[in-house]
């Protein structure tokens, strides 16, 4: 027969062990939301970007609206793909683009290329995270 002290020791560590377990918690937050954004995407000169990386005109990179940005503090890295007219292009969140209105983008010279002629200067485009 177990000894008092066995018992409340046995029942003191299932207790302590039942504590140590993890909850059930609910599934993390995807890191950037999946819905698709329209605006504007211009494009400009990358060099020292608000992600703290310095980027070049051949990167493809990719500058946020202020409200884009602050929505997604954790966009730095991330790609976002780019629609227009039937083609598609792939650029990294590496800054801020503090006169883009809140959907629209700014881009390197290389992304805007691949789109569409820099004489366009600015053009419509559907935009989304990856």
């Amino acid at each position: 027969m177990p000894s008092f002290t066995d018992v409340v020791m046995t029942t003191v560590c299932a207790v302590g062990l039942a504590a140590a377990l993890p909850m059930d918690a609910p599934a993390p937050a995807p890191a950037v939301a999946a819905r698709s954004s329209s605006g504007d995407m211009t494009y400009y000169n990358p060099g020292l970007g608000s992600c703290g990386l310095t980027n070049s005109d051949g990167d493809a990179v990719v500058a946020l609206s202020p409200s884009q940005y602050a929505d997604h503090p954790d966009a730095c890295g991330k790609n976002i793909v780019i629609n227009y007219g039937g083609k598609t292009a792939i650029a990294k969140v590496a800054d801020k683009c503090p006169g883009c209105a809140p959907d629209s983008i700014d881009v390197s010279p290389s992304v805007f290329q691949s789109l569409e002629s820099l004489d366009a200067g600015r053009v419509q485009v559907s935009w989304s995270f990856q």
